[in-house]
């Protein structure tokens, strides 16, 4: 983790984690690297995370981008899934127990609870931001809120259709 997060309470963090995020989008313009950095930032500064990463939207199915974790599944089908239910609905999905969501694709059996946001910019869907924690109900309201913002700040300052 990074030092300055050691004192912080979960709110501090994810407000360290968006003032991160905009420095390193700030100071590279190559929007595979800011997106590859973006999911060591979430590493970096979320706990209990076993995954975090992106699936892009390719000729209508989700293709996995960069990501830090285990190895995941390379494609998800729109409306399949936690991931591919965020894509169809355009809603974010904080699932709480993940054996409990009907159609649930177990890229990861170790994974127990998600928190996927749609990647939407312009009215276009693009792809969505996957977490995904070992603990059943790790996501939280607050962590939902901080995420919808750090796709926004991500949204400022990548092109998509470049990804």
């Amino acid at each position: 983790k990074i030092e300055p997060i050691k004192n912080m309470n979960q709110e501090e963090r994810l407000k360290y984690m968006l003032t991160i995020l905009k420095g390193q989008l700030s100071s590279e313009k190559d929007d595979l690297a800011n997106i590859s950095n973006a999911t060591g930032i979430i590493i970096a500064c979320v706990d209990r995370l076993n995954w975090a990463g992106f699936y892009i939207l390719r000729d209508d199915e989700l293709v996995l981008g960069p990501f830090q974790g285990l190895p995941a599944c390379n494609r998800i089908e729109i409306g399949k899934g936690v991931c591919g239910t965020a894509v169809k609905t355009k809603e974010v999905q904080l699932v709480r127990d993940v054996h409990l969501f009907p159609g649930h694709i177990a890229c990861d059996s170790v994974s127990n609870s998600e928190l996927v946001i749609p990647i939407i910019k312009n009215n276009i869907v693009y792809g969505v931001l996957d977490l995904d924690s070992p603990e059943k109900g790790r996501f939280t309201e607050l962590e939902k809120k901080y995420f919808i913002k750090f796709v926004d700040i991500l949204n400022e300052y990548i092109d998509w259709n470049n990804i």
